[in-house]
């Protein structure tokens, strides 16, 4: 799988994709949707990573009838929707996903006539939804349905060795001045995870990119060991006990803090100052 694309630009999204087969084009078309990386992952627990990895190649040796197409998100997109002014929870992120993956294949002359869907959220709402913006298929949405239709199977599969492998070949925005990469799988049970999390917090940035800030578990560290921010509009009841934000550039005592090391000060020639 070639992920030069998110490589190159891991701050945003990118859609990857195999050539569509020609049969897929004249011969009605079965297109399972799953998703990998919001959580818990459905399909880890039955398939280890390099069983995965051989179901995947086997996909690609039988391009003449089986094609496939990923949306990846990066936790940064991921984040800034959910936190942002206007929220943009991550039930509705995945399921604007799947209808333009789904568009996607069609867009590419893909002569789909079954969309089978491993549900995020009510399945009975989101069928419905997905069925109201695609009345000339039929649609099918359902529970653990990686378990239940070998389409969303293979869905599944392709979604856990993208995520695998991004994963494993992220490239850091921030200039780490420890390049420690053992972090684990990323979820929240994964005590390695836990521990680089603590590690890699920055008291007033946060962590670098490669992290989901809108994950609960990266939020209770965020409470934890970063600094609180006291915004214009907040009441005096809400400010009492933070910090201030200036508290993050002065020395306490006999501890020198030297924030301005921090990469975003220095791309901005900025210092501290003394004076003024």
């Amino acid at each position: 799988m070639d992920l030069s694309e998110l490589e190159r630009d891991n701050t945003g999204r990118c859609r990857l994709s195999s050539p569509v087969p020609a049969a897929c084009r004249k011969e009605p078309c079965v297109l399972g949707v799953d998703e990998a990386g919001r959580g818990p992952v459905l399909d880890s627990k039955t398939l280890l990573e390099s069983e995965r990895e051989r179901l995947f190649a086997k996909m690609e040796e039988n391009r003449d009838f089986v094609g496939w197409a990923l949306d990846v998100l990066s936790p940064n997109l991921i984040s800034t929707s959910m936190l942002g002014r206007v929220k943009y929870n991550l039930n509705s992120l995945s399921h604007d996903t799947a209808t333009g993956l789904i568009q996607y294949a069609l867009d590419q002359g893909v002569n789909v006539t079954q969309v089978f869907v491993d549900t995020v959220g009510m399945p009975e709402t989101y069928q419905a939804r997905l069925q109201q913006s695609f009345p000339g298929i039929e649609v099918t949405v359902k529970a653990k349905a990686d378990a239940l239709y070998p389409v969303v199977s293979a869905a599944s599969i392709c979604a856990k060795v993208a995520r695998d492998q991004a994963v494993k070949k992220w490239k850091f925005v921030e200039k780490l001045q420890d390049s420690d990469t053992d972090y684990g799988s990323g979820y929240p049970n994964d005590p390695k995870t836990k521990v680089w999390l603590k590690e890699h917090v920055e008291p007033v940035f946060g962590f670098p990119q490669f992290v989901r800030f809108s994950w609960r578990t990266a939020q209770t560290i965020l409470e934890k060991e970063a600094e609180d921010v006291i915004w214009e509009d907040s009441t005096p009841e809400d400010q009492e006990g933070l910090r201030k934000i200036t508290s993050y550039f002065l020395n306490e005592g006999s501890q020198a803090r030297p924030r301005t090391s921090h990469r975003y000060f220095l791309e901005r020639g900025l210092e501290s100052a003394t004076s003024l």
